[in-house]
Formats: structure tokens, sequence, C-alpha cells
């Protein structure tokens, strides 16, 4: 009764609720500010001023003044009053009090007052506070359950077992089955500790080895980095591909074992959530609850779960980086240098020969053959630029000249190291590359790259203007965006490498294609729209 006066005290006599943001005016009233607000701005338009209480006249609007005692008081009040979620006495009625126990036989929650006066007979169950206590009688004979059915999984009453249709059925006491199942949780909870400890562990060998990757490209880097202090300014491009491939393959092997990581930390706040929730249902003193919980249905072995989902990786890194492995290689296979012999070794040649490896000095001087030539490329008078054309030309068919806009070079290669660049001026469709002169000159099979005869790098405006590569018809979109229209293409034919760069500043490695060569190649073009203009070289 005391607080119900406390609380007709803390309302506001214009909204009738708990003050908010309480303010008193001169006269020592106290109101909402938005109440009292709203009252004022209704009585502007007048020019007169009343208190809604005393209604005291005020010649000007009167200041309003926060009241941080009242404030502070109200915010006290809402505090202790009883949160409506708690389960609250049956037979308190002017004040109700919280419950802390529960009658199954009454059906009725007890504070613990109305608790010292309750009947201790046995038929009386008591029981934690609960609002489903209709749950805790037989839905048949409306007796409280007393037993749970091993055979049926269920709570039944003494009438279920004796004439019901659980009647033969191997039953047990609910505090006893109760505590089986706590014992079998308790089982489970042991081995999901062990399975996170295990985790853990996994976390800390794949972070400890993702710290010696850096630190080894950090090392490796500064090798690199002081290595090249003595060399010539012609080598600063391979300096800045060397570090820029060391860069490369640390952040290959972070991402691959950040993502492990990230996903075994997954598994392991799962884990700790499982065992958080079977830990409440081990400290719980209601045999119902703890059996009827419909979340432990999976619980009951963690063996059963189909294992780690990120795979049991005993060997660490070793093992895990086998599934990016494969990136590592094409890596390596695409004009990757982070091996630490292989960088000494080109340093060696460079120093030892005077040479570039794997460049050669000067690039190749390559002419096209315009008896090659389709019907719709022009080609310039010194060979080295093929520009395409709506108008068809009237060459005469021939079965070396392709159909399609493509023109092959002059020289063929069959040995050594060579490279050439080309410029690529006002087209959107293109292909640059290599071929056998076996290839097809007519039909599809005769385009570059659509055949196991060709390679080529290509920019098609059907694809939204992507770069990629191409042999065999299995064409390889690349990552990188071109800022640049040249090109280079070089040839190492003993190694079987055809490699393509984009001529910026450093010059960046686009891909390598591996092969084994068999016949003489040559330089290939395809062209639709603008034109292609081969740089460099001298006329032999």
């Amino acid at each position: 009764m005391a607080s119900a006066g406390l609380e007709k005290e803390l309302e506001c006599s214009v909204c009738l609720t708990l003050y908010t943001d309480p303010i008193t005016m001169t006269c020592g009233h106290n109101f909402c500010r938005e109440c009292i607000d709203r009252v004022l701005d209704t009585q502007d338009e007048s020019g007169v001023y009343t208190c809604p209480e005393c209604r005291e006249e005020f010649q000007y609007r009167p200041t309003l003044k926060k009241n941080i005692t009242l404030c502070n008081v109200v915010e006290t009040f809402r505090s202790n009053l009883v949160d409506d979620s708690s389960i609250l006495c049956t037979y308190c009625i002017h004040s109700p009090a919280p419950a802390v126990r529960s009658c199954l036989l009454c059906e009725a929650s007890l504070c613990d007052n109305h608790l010292r006066v309750h009947s201790k007979g046995p038929e009386h169950v008591l029981t934690d506070p609960t609002t489903s206590l209709g749950n805790r009688k037989c839905s048949v004979h409306k007796k409280i359950l007393e037993y749970y059915c091993n055979e049926d999984a269920a709570c039944i009453c003494a009438s279920c077992s004796l004439a019901g249709e659980h009647r033969g059925h191997r039953v047990e006491m609910l505090d006893e089955a109760s505590e089986k199942k706590k014992m079998k949780l308790r089982n489970v909870l042991q081995k999901l500790i062990t399975k996170r400890k295990k985790t853990e562990e996994k976390v800390q060998t794949l972070e400890e080895h993702w710290r010696n990757a850096q630190e080894k490209a950090t090392v490796e880097a500064e090798r690199v980095t002081t290595q090249f202090i003595d060399i010539r300014r012609r080598v600063d491009h391979l300096e800045k591909r060397l570090l820029s491939e060391i860069s490369r393959w640390e952040e290959l092997v972070s991402l691959s074992l950040s993502d492990v990581i990230q996903k075994l930390e997954i598994k392991k706040d799962e884990l700790s959530r499982k065992m958080r929730h079977i830990e409440e249902l081990c400290n719980m003193t209601d045999p119902l609850t703890v059996l009827q919980d419909p979340d432990t249905g999976d619980l009951c072995d963690p063996e059963e779960d189909g294992g780690d989902e990120t795979g049991d990786h005993d060997g660490g890194p070793e093992q895990t980086g086998g599934q990016h492995g494969g990136d590592e290689q094409r890596g390596e296979q695409n004009g990757g240098v982070w091996d630490a012999e292989l960088i000494t070794n080109t340093l060696s040649n460079i120093i030892e020969d005077g040479n570039v490896t794997p460049y050669v000095q000067e690039p190749e001087e390559i002419l096209l053959d315009v008896n090659t030539a389709a019907n719709k490329l022009l080609i310039s008078d010194d060979l080295k630029t093929a520009t395409w054309s709506r108008k068809r030309q009237s060459c005469p068919r021939t079965a070396e000249r392709f159909q399609y806009y493509q023109v092959m070079s002059r020289r063929r290669f069959t040995s050594g190291r060579h490279y050439w660049d080309v410029e690529i001026t006002d087209s959107e469709v293109w292909r640059l590359g290599m071929c056998y002169p076996s290839m097809a000159r007519r039909g599809r099979q005769s385009e570059s790259g659509e055949n196991d005869k060709s390679w080529c790098l290509y920019r098609c405006a059907r694809c939204n203007l992507h770069y990629s590569v191409m042999h065999k018809s299995k064409s390889v979109r690349l990552p990188q965006r071109m800022s640049s229209d040249m090109f280079r293409i070089y040839l190492d034919y003993e190694a079987g490498q055809l490699s393509f760069y984009e001529l910026c500043d450093p010059i960046r490695h686009l891909h390598t294609f591996t092969a084994a060569f068999t016949e003489p190649l040559h330089a290939l073009l395809y062209l639709c729209g603008g034109s292609l203009t081969i740089l460099g070289g001298n006329s032999r």
C-alpha cells in the first residue's frame, strides 16, 4: 500500500503517469517537461500563463528548471517495481509479490508468506515457480506426472502406468530418470570440453605458423632488398617484381590460415554455447524441465555431429596448405619467385652474365605474313601493323590464309628465349599469342586459343571487357585491371613457357602457360576493330 501511495505522488497531473524528465515551475509544482511544454504552447496564443495544478498566473512564460532530486526518485522507484515477466503469487490480491514456489496440486504460485501457511501434505508437490502448471499434470487423467516411460520417452502419471496406454512398460521415478539423463549429459559435456581444447590447440598452432610465415616473408624481403643494392639500375624492375611475389606469397599463406582459424573460432563458439546449455540443464532441480528440453536431442553424442567441419588438420598448416596449394603452385607457374634458392640463382646470373633473367636484352624483330592475313585485315608496308577494315579485301583464298580476323608472323621460333611487344589502338576485341603453323585456317577451331595448337591473351566486348587467357578453348579470367594498352609476350622454348606481361611501371606479369612444344612457334594476332602494332626490333 505504501508503494501504491508513493506511485500516486510520483504521477504527473497532466498525463497521470510517472514523471518523465520532471521539471519544477516557480509555483513549486512538478510536471513532465513534455507535458508542461504542450500546455504552455497552447497558452501562448492568449498570453495568459497558468499552472495546471494551482492555476497561479504568470505575466511571462515561466522558466522551467529540471528537478534533479525528483528525477532520481522516479528512476529509483522504476527500478524497484516488480518485473512484469516475473511469476507473481496467486493469492496476493492488492500488492502481488514474486512467487518463490509453485504447487502442482493446487496449480497456484506462492510467495514467502503464503508458502508458510500452505499445506505440507505429500500430495502437494512443490516446484520452482512456473506458469506452465497445466503441463505438470497428465492431459488424460489430470493427475500429477510422477513417472518416466523409457519405452515411449514420456512423462506419465500413475494411472497411465497402471491402466493407461503405458501399462506394462518399463517406467522410473522422475528424479531417477532425470539423474540418468544428467549423467549422460555430463559425459557429453566432458567430450565437448575435450573437443574444444583440441580446437584451441589447433588455433594456437596455426597462429604460430602464421607468425612464422610472416617473419620468413619479412626476412626474405629484407635479404632481397640488400642483394639488389649493388645491382645496376637496369634490373630495378626485377627487384620490385621479386618483392611483389614475396608479398603475394605471404598473402596467400595468411588468407589460407586466417580462413581455417575463423572456421575453428566459429566451431569453438558453438561448442561453448552447447556447454553452457548443458550446464544450465545439469544445475536445474526440476526433472521435467531437464527431460522435456527440446534442444538436447542432438546433444546425446557429440561424435555424431559429422566431425570437424574444417577437418582434423593435425599436421598444422602443412596439411591445411594442401587446400590452397593449388594457388601457390599456380603462382609459381605464373612467374612467382618466392623461393630463396631461385632468387639467389637469378641474382648470380645477373651479376655474372650481365643479363636480366629471364628476359633477353632486345625485343625480337616480328614481321607479319600478309599471305596469312584474313580478308578484313590491312597490313602496313613495314609489316608491323594490322588494321581491321569493314571493307573486305579481294585477297586470293589460299590454304594458308585465315578465314577469321587473324594474321601470323613470318618468323618462326624453334629454340631459345625471345620476347616481342605490341601496342593496341582503339580496339575492344583482340587476341595476342603464338601458334603452331599446322593450326587450322578455317572454321571455329581456327581461332586463336580455340584449339590445342595456339595460346593467347584476349579481351572480349561480350565479356564486359574482361581480360582472359585461353588454350584448348579453356578460358581463365585474369583478376588484374589493366592500365596500359601495351603488352609483352615472352617465350622460353626449351623450358616450355609462354608468358604475358602488361607494360606498365613496373612491368607486371599476367599469366604463364606451360607446355612441351613440339613444333615451331609463330606470333599470332587476332583483331576486330582498331589496330595492333608490333613495337621495337630491327629490320633483318
